[in-house]
This record gives structure tokens, sequence and C-alpha cells, in this order.
């Protein structure tokens, strides 16, 4: 029973973990994508995630004002740490630290592609029920995910009333979550449900 509880906490824990972790890869993207700084949910997702970014903007900087390194530095460091955490707690010690690096980014790159995968579901819907919605949550997911449909709209542009390039997306999103996080999570040789997948 107690083996039981302390499993259930350490999933809660991961999961709490893996959630902290979509809204610092979150805030990454929206500042890549240059999404509206100043909409309430943008500063909902800077306020949060800003006590873990602050130690990390003192040396790390934006690149070209798009790339925040310090959010991704930070993300990192959060997903790495909390895993040798869990080792220690559960007494299987100090995995090999090449494991855990590889591991920490094969968790950004699943937290960003999930990221973009639920963007594109919500903004699908909203095209159907409310094409012209000016919520700001509506309004952000257009901005957050217009920088990777915009280069597929230019190859394979709407048919009418039709566009196919969502469905593209989707595809090159679950090629890169399985050959790309896929393969840094077997390399890294680590459990998957730990990494966040």
């Amino acid at each position: 029973m107690g083996s039981q509880l302390g499993s259930a906490g350490l999933t809660l824990v991961n999961s709490l973990i893996n959630i902290y972790l979509f809204l610092l890869m979150l805030r990454f993207l929206l500042q890549a994508s240059r999404a509206d700084y100043y909409n309430p949910l943008s500063q909902s997702v800077v306020k949060i995630t800003q006590p873990v970014v602050r130690p990390f903007q003192s040396f790390l900087g934006p690149v070209a004002g798009r790339f925040d390194l310090a959010t991704l530095a930070a993300g990192f460091v959060l997903k790495v740490v909390s895993m040798v955490a869990i080792f220690m707690v559960i007494g299987i010690g100090i995995p090999p630290i090449a494991g855990l690096l590889i591991a920490g980014v094969a968790a950004i790159a699943n937290a960003i592609l999930k990221i973009y995968f639920f963007a594109l579901i919500v903004m699908i819907i909203l095209s159907w029920v409310a094409p012209n919605a000016s919520h700001p949550g509506a309004l952000l997911v257009m901005q957050l995910v217009e920088p990777i449909m915009a280069p597929v709209r230019r190859v394979i542009p709407p048919l009418g009333m039709i566009d196919l390039s969502p469905i593209v997306v989707f595809i090159a999103i679950n090629l890169l979550d399985g050959l790309v996080a896929g393969s840094l999570i077997r390399a890294a040789g680590i459990s998957g449900a730990l990494v966040g997948l």
C-alpha cells in the first residue's frame, strides 16, 4: 500500500513538472513566433514561469530577438534535475550523465511538438466554429501556429474552402515525434513516462 502511494506521488510530481515544462516551452514558442506579448494569456505564462527563468536571464539572452535561450535552459535544467531527484527517491541512483542530458533534450522536443499538436487541433476547431474569433486565447493560438503553417501554405495553397496544410503539419509533427523524440529516448535509456512522452 505504501509503495503504491509512493509511486502515485512520484507520478503526480512528474506530471506537475511536465506541465510546468510545457508552460516554459509555451513561453519560448510564443516569443519565437512573435505572439502578442501584452495578450493577457501571454502575460500569465510569463508571470508563472519568470521565477525559474530569471536566474538564467543574467547570462543567457535571446538569439535574433526571438529565441529565448534562458527559457530553454530553464526547462532543460528543471527536467534533468527532476529526473535525478526521482531516481534518487526510488533508490536507483543517478543514471549516466549522457543519458540524462539526452533525456532532457528529448523532453524539450516532446513538449514543443505536443504544444504545436494541441494548438493545431484548437486552430482547426476554431476555424470551424468561430473563424473570426477575437478572444485573446484564439488570437494567441493563431499567432503561435502561423509560423509553421505559412511555409506549408506557400507550397500547398488552400483549395477553395479546404485547407490541407494542417494535415501536412500533423504528419510532420508525428514523424518528428516518433523519429526524433523517440530516438532520443531510446538513446537515453530512460523510461519515456519519466521524460514526459
